[in-house]
């Protein structure tokens, strides 16, 4: 899948047909991810009724997952957790530990790369401490603040609309600051990634963000945990031909190591 194709939702079974309690997962999904959302905008995406949405908010509220507003939902949990400036995502975070060091490990003094948002991410971002002459572009707020203060970084950030639960910044506008870059690694994050589906994310926001990094970077290497392996999430980025390198934890199953090598990917087990 080249990378000028338009992102989309997952093929298969229509979205209208998904069963009320998975579509709501996938509601909470994309609103851990987003921090909010309109009623209209989840209609629309899944492909039911505002009444549908409103009833699917309704339970997720009653569940003390989020809050709802005139018009849509947030994330309970954003206010505390921007305050502490923590990530929304927390889990596995041993192993996401052991791929940052080895994903920093890649990197040579005087590189410039670009470092996505998210746990994985940041897991790197903290294991480049200490280095010297590094050029890092971020749409990453929590990355840049751990980086840019240090001796020897320089440190870029995109503009674009701020992503509470990822502490981002996201959308056209995020995307355009890598027009005309050109950098020597991206260390990129995913939801979830599959053979068939490829890399997928619980919404659409980030994925001309994503786009964009790719097109800049001469080497693109994926930082997931191997609990992401084998599964999908909502809207497709693109195949598995988007990135050269894998970087996972010694969880990930023989057999799919050995399909994502025999796709080309290079795996590296942290």
């Amino acid at each position: 899948m080249s990378g000028n194709e338009s992102p989309g939702r997952m093929k298969g079974p229509s979205q209208s047909k998904l069963l009320g309690e998975t579509r709501r997962g996938k509601i909470l999904e994309w609103l851990q991810e987003e921090g909010s959302a309109r009623v209209r905008v989840l209609a629309e995406a899944f492909a039911v009724s505002e009444v549908t949405v409103r009833q699917d908010l309704e339970k997720l509220e009653a569940e003390g997952h989020i809050e709802r507003e005139h018009g849509g939902a947030f994330l309970k949990s954003v206010p505390q957790q921007v305050r502490s400036m923590a990530l929304q995502h927390q889990a596995h975070l041993d192993a996401k530990e052991r791929i940052g060091r080895a994903a920093a490990a890649l990197v040579r003094d005087g590189e410039t790369i670009i470092l996505d948002s998210g746990s994985t991410t940041t897991a790197v971002a903290a294991h480049m401490l200490g280095r010297r002459d590094l050029t890092v572009i971020t749409n990453a707020l929590n990355i840049a603040l751990m980086l840019g203060a240090e001796p020897g970084f320089e440190v870029h950030m995109t503009g674009g609309h701020f992503k509470a639960p990822t502490l981002s910044l996201s959308g056209e506008r995020s995307a355009d600051y890598f027009k005309g870059l050109y950098v020597q690694r991206l260390f990129l994050a995913t939801a979830a990634l599959d053979l068939d589906s490829g890399l997928t994310y619980p919404a659409l926001s980030d994925i001309a963000v994503k786009r964009a990094m790719i097109a800049a970077a001469e080497k693109v290497c994926l930082v997931a945990d191997s609990s992401k392996i084998g599964q999908r999430s909502f809207t497709a980025l693109g195949g598995l031909d988007l990135i050269h390198m894998l970087i996972t934890d010694d969880g990930i199953r023989d057999e799919d190591r050995r399909a994502i090598e025999a796709a080309g990917i290079e795996v590296i087990v942290a």
